[in-house]
């Protein structure tokens, strides 16, 4: 009878029913993103986004944290916020697509690696394993297309586009022939950096970078803007070229006799910023070093197919691996640092009981042997780059020099009066650069299409991102051509995939447009319904029973 009593309250009362077989409302959702000022595409993504999941009845708030602070609680406190704005630049090596489906979403890396959302799905890793493994291209390529789809059914990101690399430069300065575009980078790349020629008594790159790089050094991987610097100052054994394709570099030779063994031959001569020669044992310990352990976090997934590196003479080393791997001279050769092992071994060695990893430690003066040496690297403020004049592929500039300017306006003014020659991170609307171009005859406009990508992390560690059916939600609610549009000022397009369209050869044609239920507040609403969350008075709760025990992000 009580039954009976409840349906008829519940006709009167409407949404009463659903009260009473709804779980605990869901907390507060917090978007932890860059500030404004420092990226204000992506601060305004992040607002559109907000907007659009409030109408799935989620109270969502922004958190925008300053450059160091927001890499601190992303990627080192991973149980602590919700969702976050994140980017995988268009690093060279990333041209094949291995480096990210195998990194990304592995759960093997989810402790301190790559896939920090906490995505697990053993059929995506054994997938991800299948193509790394798999030396015939078509077949490649079919399991890659493959892990697009299950990863488009999962969503374990909300994918937001594919950003244009918007760059510009003064030509007054620069010969602008000289410059060298990479294939999905553009102008901003080493190679330009190891080629471009000054016309005049300037011969100092002077660029601008929005936020400060993290450590620098041989075993870190610090992000966008740090990149740029650590790939001059360290050499690898193979360079990505402006191709796309790997090529050797600090090795002279690389062969590959069988699927199993890849032959290096050291190029002689080279020497460590600290006077010491590169040796076939640094070599050596620059493919085992990351393996040590937990140690080396970042870099471990790239040795982590390697069974063992054995030096066979003066400068010759022998490579053998345990299993077939399609990308290893690109995603490991052309990744890894040469670091030196006098400096490097002890330090390995004090960190094995400690619980500093080696990619936080901050040599006072970082010894590399790469074309350009660090001369002062105050984090906040600028990196000083100088030419090795020992290095056998000399730069012609004399310096190279980043300045950290978190406000995008302030960048443009520094590159108008000539603070800057090279307008290198770029983050507001391509449109007020086109209109100062116009103005300026002399500052020309760059645009190539990333690599890389911006999107969503939704942690997965957290209820309610645990649950397929409100991750699959939230992406429908992404309005992917307006953010590319109205965010980035159509400097970018629309994304549903780690691989950019860039890379066409390994895209996944139309995903773009086969994000489950994509712009249909409808067809989020049923996925919700169908996940068992419930809507009580336009507030979105749990499934019945299921209590909210998450802190909100503070």
């Amino acid at each position: 009878m009580w039954r009976s009593l409840l349906a008829l309250t519940a006709a009167v009362v409407p949404g009463l029913a659903f009260a009473q077989a709804a779980g605990d409302p869901i907390r507060p959702l917090t978007i932890v993103t860059q500030p404004q000022a420092a990226d204000p595409r992506e601060y305004q993504a992040a607002q559109i986004v907000a907007d659009a999941w409030r109408k799935l009845g989620l109270t969502v708030n922004l958190r925008p944290l300053p450059g160091q602070q927001f890499t601190q609680v992303v990627w080192y406190e991973r149980q602590r916020w919700d969702v976050t704005t994140w980017q995988m630049v268009g690093r060279p090596e990333r041209g094949d697509p291995d480096e990210l489906t195998y990194n990304l979403f592995v759960s093997a890396n989810a402790a301190n690696g790559y896939d920090f959302v906490g995505y697990m799905n053993p059929a995506y890793d054994a997938l991800a394993q299948a193509q790394r493994q798999e030396l015939n291209f078509e077949k490649r390529k079919a399991l890659v297309l493959q892990a697009q789809e299950m990863i488009n059914e999962d969503q374990p990101y909300g994918f937001m586009v594919h950003p244009k690399n918007v760059v510009a430069f003064n030509k007054s300065v620069w010969d602008e022939k000289s410059f060298v575009a990479q294939a999905g980078i553009g102008i901003r790349s080493t190679w330009s950096w190891l080629n471009v020629a000054p016309l005049g008594a300037q011969k100092d790159v002077i660029l601008n970078s929005v936020a400060p790089p993290t450590n620098l050094n041989p075993f870190n991987i610090p992000g966008q803007q740090g990149s740029w610097a650590t790939e001059m100052v360290w050499d690898r054994l193979m360079r990505v070229g402006p191709d796309g394709l790997p090529q050797p570099w600090a090795a002279e030779k690389v062969e590959r006799p069988d699927p199993l063994t890849v032959l290096v031959t050291l190029r002689r001569g080279m020497t460590w910023s600290d006077g010491k020669p590169v040796t076939i044992e640094d070599a050596v310990f620059s493919l085992e070093a990351p393996g040590f352990g937990d140690k080396s976090p970042m870099y471990k997934p790239f040795v982590r197919n390697i069974d063992s590196v054995t030096a066979t003479g003066p400068d010759t080393l022998t490579i053998k691996l345990k299993n077939p791997d399609a990308a290893f001279l690109i995603s490991s050769l052309a990744k890894l640092n040469l670091a030196p092992k006098h400096i490097w071994a002890p330090i390995f060695e004090d960190l094995k009981n400690k619980p500093q990893t080696a990619e936080s430690i901050q040599e006072e003066k970082p010894v590399g042997s790469g074309p350009f040496r660090i001369v002062k690297a105050a984090l906040n403020q600028e990196i000083v780059l100088e030419a090795n004049p020992t290095h056998w592929s000399k730069p012609k500039v004399n310096r190279w020099i980043m300045r950290i300017m978190p406000n995008v306006e302030a960048a443009l003014g520094a590159l108008k009066s000539g603070e800057i020659n090279f307008l290198a991170d770029y983050t507001g609307d391509p449109q007020i650069l086109r209109d100062l171009a116009k103005a300026n005859p002399n500052i020309v406009i760059s645009e190539a299409l990333d690599i890389g990508f911006k999107f969503l992390g939704y942690n997965e560690r957290r209820p309610p991102f645990d649950n397929k059916g409100f991750r699959r939600a939230l992406s429908a609610m992404i309005d992917r051509q307006l953010l590319a549009e109205d965010a980035w000022g159509g400097a970018a397009e629309p994304a549903n995939s780690w691989v950019s369209p860039a890379l066409a050869a390994w895209t996944s044609p139309g995903i773009v447009n086969r994000v489950p239920g994509a712009g249909s507040l409808e067809a989020a609403q049923k996925m919700l319904k169908d996940a068992g969350f419930v809507l009580v008075g336009g507030k979105l709760h749990y499934p019945a029973g299921v209590k909210e025990t998450t802190a909100p992000f503070n």
